[in-house]
């Protein structure tokens, strides 16, 4: 399968990084194609008012590298991790501008919006999230946000791995171990079983299969 993953912090040497190489390597481990981008090299403008920053032939007029990360990194992708610091509770600004200009590829007068919503559909993903705190809620609602987008675009949440650190490099004191965590869900992504019952969904009394047990 063909991974990507998309550290949102531009410092190479940061904890959001280590988890993102930790996921490289699972995942490489496993057999997968994996490649590894770092988002400061492809994102630098936000959402605009696409009514008056379109081309006259309806494209997006932006004037740095997203195009190139949707349509021909994340698109191909059958995976994608995200590895992000959190900042103030959420994701940093320029991963939001990941979501965020998917609009104007995604809207019916879009002339991408057939290949792009084709692509960026039935993908599974991980977060791989760098902490200063172990407060359950301070990432619970990045998560919830996650977990959103992620059917919104009709994708697999396959997991989400917390590292509590600060300075550089301590997330490998992190006694609950999150460089092991995100190594196995790197591992694992594409093996992880996703389930979003509802009350009418089809389903036994078993959650796993005997034989495999």
């Amino acid at each position: 399968m063909k991974l990507l993953v998309i550290s949102a912090s531009p410092r190479e040497d940061g904890n959001s990084h280590l988890l993102a190489e930790a996921a490289c390597a699972g995942a490489e481990s496993a057999g997968h194609d994996v490649e590894h981008v770092f988002l400061d090299q492809y994102v630098d403008r936000m959402l605009d008012n696409c009514r008056r920053c379109r081309t006259p032939a309806g494209f997006c007029s932006l004037d740095d590298h997203y195009e190139s990360l949707l349509l021909d990194k994340m698109l191909p992708a059958d995976g994608i991790i995200y590895a992000m610091p959190l900042y103030f509770y959420g994701m940093p600004a320029r991963l939001k501008t990941v979501f965020d200009r998917l609009f104007c590829y995604t809207a019916n007068s879009a002339p991408q919006q057939e290949q792009v919503v084709g692509g960026i559909t039935d993908k599974t993903v991980g977060v791989l999230i760098s902490c200063e705190e172990n407060y359950v809620g301070a990432t619970a609602g990045v998560i919830a946000h996650f977990q959103e987008l992620t059917r919104y675009l009709d994708q697999s949440l396959a997991g989400v791995v917390v590292g509590n650190a600060n300075s550089r490099g301590e997330i490998a004191c992190d006694p609950t171990d999150p460089l092991s965590r995100a190594r196995d869900l790197g591992a694992r992504l594409f093996d992880v079983r996703v389930t979003d019952y509802r009350l009418t969904t089809p389903r036994s009394n078993k959650v796993w299969d005997p034989v495999g047990c």
